[in-house]
Parts: structure tokens; sequence; C-alpha cells
């Protein structure tokens, strides 16, 4: 279960079976809303810029399949590698979310598909907002 929240999905393996060429990590059954921090943190790390707990400044971004690295979301493998396999994502299902293992580059510097691409480090209390507005 996505996150352990519970969230249906499809993976990628059925993705495939269904005849998908081009298959996330997970794709959602339905958007959901995730908290992204606007300052990049790992809640594991003791070298944050700011402490994990939630900041004002963080936004809520609609999310319809995720995918997974696990590598170092370095500027020039997001902007060569990730961007253009995540964008096709984007054109079959719609915005979603890639996480980085390892934590990633400043957001600035990576490409996001006008916004249609969120980026995070891999946090296991994100917060995800369902269609209804709960918040798990």
């Amino acid at each position: 279960d996505t996150f352990g929240k519970g969230l249906p999905f499809e993976t990628e393996d059925e993705l495939r079976k269904r005849g998908t060429s081009k298959t996330p990590d997970v794709l959602l059954k339905c958007p959901v809303g995730i908290r992204i921090p606007t300052v990049a943190r790992c809640p594991l790390s003791s070298h944050n810029e700011i402490p994990p707990e939630e900041s004002d400044d963080d936004e809520w971004k609609v999310v319809c399949w995720i995918d997974s690295k696990a590598v170092f979301g370095d500027v020039e493998t997001h902007n060569v590698e990730v961007f253009p396999q995540a964008e096709s994502y984007v054109h079959r299902f719609g915005p979603g979310l890639i996480l980085y293992w390892f934590g990633h580059a400043p957001r600035d510097q990576l490409l996001n598909g006008h916004g249609d691409i969120s980026v995070a480090a891999w946090d296991l209390t994100m917060k995800i907002m369902l269609p209804t507005g709960e918040i798990l």
C-alpha cells in the first residue's frame, strides 16, 4: 500500500500487463494531494536545512503517479534522464511525483514540466490529501 496509507494503486507490473508501454512505479487509482516541502529536508539526516516537521511554505501538489529513484537527484541526471521519462508519464497520466531516495539538488535547478512534475526526497512522514479533503 502506498506510503503505508492504504491508497489504491496499480503497480508497474500491472500496468505492463494491461499493455502500457511507459510506466511509473505507481499509478494512483485517483489523484491525491501531496504536501511537498519547498526546502529540501530529510527526516533521517542531521544535516537538514530546516527541521523535518511541516513548514508554512510547503505546498500541496496534485499527484496521479509516483516514480521512485534509488539515486541522488543531481541536476544532470534529473534534467537529462529522469525528466524526459517523467514528462511522458505526465502526457499519459497527469501530474506526478519523483521521489529521490537520497535527496536531490535544489528544485529551482530541476526541470518540472511547468509544475506538473513534483520532486521530493524520500520521506515516510509525507502528508497526503484524499479527494474528500481528508489528510492522511
